[in-house]
């Protein structure tokens, strides 16, 4: 059984920037697509940005140009850099990894963008 757990958040003011990173009790490289998802209180939870197998990306509307997902081998983590971070960003954020049919998830971690 996989293991996700996310880390990083935390509260941040308006333009700052957050890293959150999610460890993985298996290697990364293995999984068939890596992901960040979030969900703001009321709201569904939304896609944020994704990082394949072979390490294309994508990203949200309302994040591109701002967040990077990326890898990290020695440390078998996945990660998001939040830059110029927005109210609207505010949201638990998720974890997720997908093998095969079957996906995981993480516990989630807090992001509030506030001043």
């Amino acid at each position: 059984q996989v293991q996700l757990v996310e880390s990083g958040g935390g509260l941040v003011q308006p333009g700052g920037s957050l890293q959150l990173s999610c460890a993985a009790s298996g290697d990364i490289f293995s999984f068939d697509m890596m992901a960040w998802y979030r969900q703001a209180s009321g709201k569904q939870r939304e896609l944020v940005a994704f990082i394949s197998k072979s390490a294309s990306t994508s990203y949200a509307d309302s994040v591109t140009g701002r967040f990077a997902i990326s890898r990290d081998s020695p440390t078998n983590t996945m990660a998001l850099q939040m830059n110029s971070l927005k109210p609207e960003d505010t949201a638990v954020y998720y974890c997720n990894a997908i093998s095969g049919q079957t996906s995981y998830w993480g516990q989630g971690t807090q992001v509030t963008v506030s001043s």
